[in-house]
């Protein structure tokens, strides 16, 4: 073998597992520059000696010229259907009719064990592996023959071009998908282009899948979950448990929170959390897929009409809707911007009545191009407020369509003449007295993750402005039990329990109280990480902008626009008098770098028994240790609780040590 050739082997290899790295096991080892400087050295190899070019090279990911259509393709094994639950009393309908087929067999009492694995929503393929080369991948189509879109298949870094360690040939099935940030992205660019929009993630997963030229589908960020295996050769599994491991080890992505479980209660349980969080996910599942892990019994209850008996599809409410757009209206927001939404005809997306749904900002009104009387697709995912993607596909094409909506010339609220900074892409309302200001920046101050009065919410902090019992954040610890209890809607004892909250809420960290105070550019990390480097509230008035600025995160324009809002006389006058109310504005624990933790790196992640994880964090930032969001290698310990979920599991394989709350607690009080 020549050096040229030994060389682009050892590049290959090199580029296949940081590929790996970055797009399955999210923990990338070099930069992107490294990266490219490597697959540049392979493709000038392969430039110059074309016999070097292998069809699993990590340059053959884009290039191919397009097809002139897309052929129709005969799966070696049918891809099913799944048959559908909805609530527990049709799931256990499914184990009943289960057992009872075994039963006819002679097996009596059949003891399951489940996989419960998010069914997400994108477009089921079929991938072909010949002596573990990627020979071809086709579409589901209609289970028997689909469509050849090996061509867009090949320009997903997460699809692998190669496998190591494997059989003769094995077809590996999986969910083509589009993230829902990516998605967000691919419809803000069409909409600037005067393109149509996509009406959901797997309307744009399917419709790239389905390009002619694969350097449009390389455009669009798909990805893919591996989540089994149809016809294969000279290898065999004994379980749906034992597939997804011989995927992942592979370099195939496999969801990390899938589970095994033992009992139906169980898995319903477990479908039932996945509702409840499908909003904080960064893909969008419309159900969850149960299936028996066992091999053996999957044979035995075999498949009827399409679909398997031994695999069920628990599905959720749709979160994407059409209904008309009836009116834009605008509010205000806590620093004066102007906000649009819009008012629908009340439509239920994902099982809840939708009225009113956000448009951000008039930048993103004017590049969605939505009007009074289009109609709109709605997407609700989760507890998230709902939103305007974008007109339907038909809108345009209605004709007499109302003008296209811009910004106020006065503040809807206090009629005051607008203005638009010109480095922001929100017009605003310049009045600092604006009732509507004055009503987000109270709303902001008791919220959760600020101060975090319980049973304070928007409604309530309107009306103590309404009734002239507040004027600003200050004034609340001011109130009485009385004077709440009279208000409509309330009695003594919500009163009271208002009452103590707010008590309870000065003993908010200094950060927190920061986060609170309703300042420009100050969100929680930032309050936090002033809160760490400059101390108290003394030093942080007396910093100018350019110290503010060295303040991680931060940087000299977010740096003066904190200045400049803290030399503002209001501002100093809230800050006193919030002083004289009890709040905390002194950083408790060591400086960074100082403390018995110092320098080392907690995830926290999910429910710990008896502590929130702010508090946790707290904790931690008290001796000195440091809190971030996402585990990598660099991470010392993940704090675990009670749901941990894919943290977790990335912790334990990257060896990072997993603590709960008792050893946090251990290490806390450890000097």
């Amino acid at each position: 073998m020549s050096a040229g050739a030994k060389r682009a082997d050892q590049l290959r290899a090199e580029l296949r597992e940081h590929n790996e790295r970055y797009y399955v096991q999210d923990d990338p080892s070099i930069g992107d520059d490294q990266y490219d400087a490597l697959l540049d050295e392979l493709r000038e190899l392969e430039r110059d000696h074309p016999e070097l070019v292998t069809p699993d090279s990590p340059t053959q990911r884009v290039g191919a010229e397009p097809v002139s259509a897309l052929e129709k393709v005969t799966h070696p094994q049918a891809m099913f259907s799944l048959a559908n639950a909805r609530s527990p009393e049709e799931f256990d309908g499914w184990v009943l009719r289960m057992r009872n087929h075994l039963a006819r067999e002679g097996i009596e009492d059949a003891a399951f064990q489940y996989v419960c694995e998010p069914k997400v929503d994108g477009l089921a393929i079929s991938i072909v592996y010949r002596d573990g080369v990627l020979e071809r991948g086709a579409t589901r189509g209609n289970g028997e023959v689909g469509e050849d879109v090996t061509h867009n298949l090949r320009t997903i870094p997460s699809v692998p071009l190669s496998i190591e360690d494997a059989p003769p040939m094995i077809e590996v099935r999986g969910e083509v998908y589009m993230s829902l940030d990516g998605f967000q992205q691919l419809n803000e660019r069409r909409a600037s282009d005067g393109k149509p929009t996509f009406m959901n993630p797997r309307n744009a997963a399917a419709g790239t899948l389905r390009q002619l030229d694969p350097r449009l589908a390389a455009e669009r960020p798909l990805s893919l979950w591996a989540y089994g295996v149809g016809a294969c050769e000279g290898v065999s599994f004994s379980s749906q448990w034992q597939t997804l491991e011989w995927l992942r080890e592979r370099g195939f992505p496999v969801n990390s929170e899938i589970e095994r479980l033992d009992s139906e209660q169980a898995a319903i349980e477990r479908c039932l959390a996945w509702q409840q969080r499908r909003g904080s996910l960064s893909f969008e599942i419309d159900g969850v897929v149960i299936k028996v892990d066992d091999a053996e019994q999957q044979r035995r209850l075999g498949v009827v009409g399409r679909d398997p008996r031994w695999a069920v599809a628990w599905k959720f409410p749709p979160t994407t809707k059409l209904t008309e757009l009836k009116e834009i209206q605008w509010s205000v927001g806590k620093f004066g911007d102007l906000h649009p939404f819009a008012v629908l005809e009340p439509v239920e997306v994902g099982g809840v009545v939708v009225q009113h749904a956000t448009l951000h900002n008039e930048e993103d009104l004017i590049r969605k191009d939505v009007r009074p009387g289009d109609e709109v697709i709605i997407l609700r995912a989760g507890d998230v407020i709902p939103q305007v993607v974008s007109p339907s596909p038909h809108a345009a094409e209605r004709g007499g369509r109302s003008a296209a909506v811009s910004a106020p010339k006065k503040c809807p609220v206090c009629g005051t003449p607008t203005v638009k900074p010109g480095n922001s892409v929100f017009t605003k309302c310049p009045n600092r007295d604006c009732e509507g200001r004055r009503e987000a920046l109270l709303t902001h101050f008791v919220s959760r993750g600020a101060m975090d009065v319980d049973g304070l919410g928007e409604k309530l902090a309107v009306m103590l402005l309404e009734k002239g019992l507040v004027e600003n954040a200050a004034d609340l610890y001011s109130l009485s039990v009385a004077q709440l209890a009279e208000l409509d809607g309330m009695g003594e004892l919500s009163a009271q329990g208002i009452i103590d909250s707010l008590e309870a809420s000065k003993a908010r960290p200094f950060a927190s109280v920061l986060f609170a105070l309703g300042i420009e550019g100050v969100g929680e990390v930032t309050g936090r990480s002033l809160a760490q480097r400059l101390r108290t509230i003394d030093a942080l008035l007396a910093a100018d902008a350019e110290e503010i600025a060295q303040t991680p995160g931060v940087g000299p324009i977010v740096g003066e626009l904190i200045a400049t809002q803290l030399a503002d006389e209001q501002m100093r006058s809230l800050i006193a008098a919030l002083r004289v109310a009890g709040l905390q504005f002194e950083q408790e624990g060591p400086p960074p770098g100082e403390g018995h933790l110092a320098n080392k790196t907690f995830v926290l992640t999910g429910t710990l028994p008896t502590l929130t994880r702010e508090q946790a964090s707290e904790k931690i930032l008290a001796a000195g240790g440091r809190v971030t969001t996402s585990v990598s290698k660099k991470t010392d310990y993940l704090v675990a609780g009670e749901s941990a979920g894919s943290k977790l599991e990335k912790a334990e394989r990257l060896e990072v040590a997993v603590l709960d709350e008792l050893a946090l607690l251990s290490l806390l009080s450890a000097e």
